[in-house]
């Protein structure tokens, strides 16, 4: 077909049309590549998580002292901290584990150690709502932990109390900083997540919070079909246009075909022979 049977892709609607069709592939494909970048990262979270996990405990306070400000480097590593909890607990609400809703409980420790001040708040376990939170042990506790860093209050999230100062027992983040105000001693920068303990945690006590799921994840399959989405709207624009030429075309071929030929407009009117309007008589030939 020749351009000018094709002029009329670009007229407003279609020009509208292709920039819907290729505005919403090149979406389609950025959303893809977003998916693969996060299969990257969880990837790389993975490889970390397993790297520190595979590491052999230590104690507690070295590891802050290896880590100075770089606390980063020592999440997820197995902590050892040997100490005696407060009766206080907070409950960290809205979690959820083994497909129940319910809290996570809270509750700080006095670390042990020769002129030691540090407190370190240790996440206890899971504990379903319905369920009382009990009290943390009276005597002194040996833990396996996992080191976990602290979350913060972003923009726009929800404050923990109505106002500054208020003695919390019920949180939607462990924010350490917020938590230091009604806490004694020297607040650890980190919190715990509980492994193991000696004596060990009893049938009613929470039930510890198991290490993140190290699996890929749905990203790739996302990303995949995220491409056949942006093929699929390809071939659809394809589809369309194809159609829409053939439509054309057909329409033309009609209108030549009922239109009046040239050499049918040119042909002269038929004359009747002079005998028929005169009369005449025309002699016989013999």
């Amino acid at each position: 077909m020749s351009g000018s049977n094709l002029a009329f892709l670009l007229r407003p609607k279609w020009i509208a049309f292709h920039v819907l069709v290729f505005g919403s592939i090149a979406l389609m494909i950025w959303l893809a590549f977003w998916q693969l970048d996060r299969l990257a990262a969880r990837r790389d979270f993975n490889d970390l998580v397993t790297e520190q996990i595979d590491l052999p405990p230590a104690p507690l306070e070295r590891l802050l002292a290896e880590a100075g400000d770089d606390l980063d480097s020592i999440e997820w590593r197995q902590a050892l901290v040997t100490g005696t909890y407060l009766p206080d607990q907070i409950l960290w609400f809205n979690r959820s584990q083994d497909g129940l809703a319910g809290d996570n409980v809270l509750s700080a420790l006095r670390a042990d150690g020769d002129g030691s001040d540090l407190t370190v708040v240790v996440n206890r376990g899971f504990v379903p709502l319905g369920f009382e939170s009990p009290a943390p042990p009276a005597a002194e506790v040996q833990l396996l932990t996992r080191v976990r860093l602290p979350q913060e209050r972003q923009r726009g999230g929800l404050t923990d109390a109505d106002t500054e100062g208020e003695q919390l027992t019920e949180v939607r983040r462990i924010d350490l900083n917020r938590l230091s105000a009604q806490l004694p001693g020297e607040l650890a920068p980190v919190y715990l997540d509980l492994i193991d303990a000696i004596p060990a945690p009893g049938p009613n006590d929470p039930t510890p919070v198991p290490p993140p799921t190290l699996d890929e994840g749905p990203h790739l399959s996302y990303a995949a079909q995220w491409m056949i989405f942006a093929v699929c709207v390809l071939i659809g624009w394809v589809l369309a246009v194809r159609r829409s030429i053939r439509s054309r075309r057909r329409a033309a071929v009609t209108a030549e075909a009922s239109a009046p030929t040239s050499s049918d407009s040119d042909q002269p009117a038929a004359v009747e022979p002079a005998n028929s309007t005169t009369g005449t008589d025309v002699p016989s030939r013999h």
